[in-house]
């Protein structure tokens, strides 16, 4: 399984925390992916799912001046998309719980059952 293939649905999640804390624009989010290790998420991958979150209502834009040509579209939050990152983060603290068992069981050499040791 590709990493892409991991992230979708995930990439959703990570774009609504960043939106969260301050109104952005396609390229900067672009940008603050980047910075956090995602560099696969160029604009052109950004756009159609800032697209489909405002069809979802998840997200509102605004047209801004910009001192370096055009104007920019910037995206905030709305309630729903506030909601919906807080669901992603349950749903997410869930799953991570859940594979971090799976790897850590699986990956040690030893486990009980009852009060036997056994090697795998």
């Amino acid at each position: 399984m590709s990493s892409t293939q991991m992230l979708k649905g995930i990439i959703d999640g990570c774009l609504l925390a960043i939106i969260k804390n301050k109104e952005v624009y396609g390229y900067e989010l672009a940008e603050k992916l980047g910075n956090y290790g995602f560099e696969s998420f160029s604009e052109g991958t950004i756009y159609p799912l800032l697209m489909r979150m405002q069809k979802e209502e998840l997200v509102t834009s605004t047209l801004k001046k910009s001192t370096a040509g055009p104007k920019r579209k910037y995206y905030s939050l709305t309630i729903k998309g506030e909601q919906e990152l807080k669901n992603f983060e349950e749903r997410w603290a869930t799953l991570q719980n859940n594979v971090n068992r799976v790897l850590d069981y699986e990956s040690d050499t030893k486990f009980t059952k009852g009060d036997e040791i056994i090697e795998k």
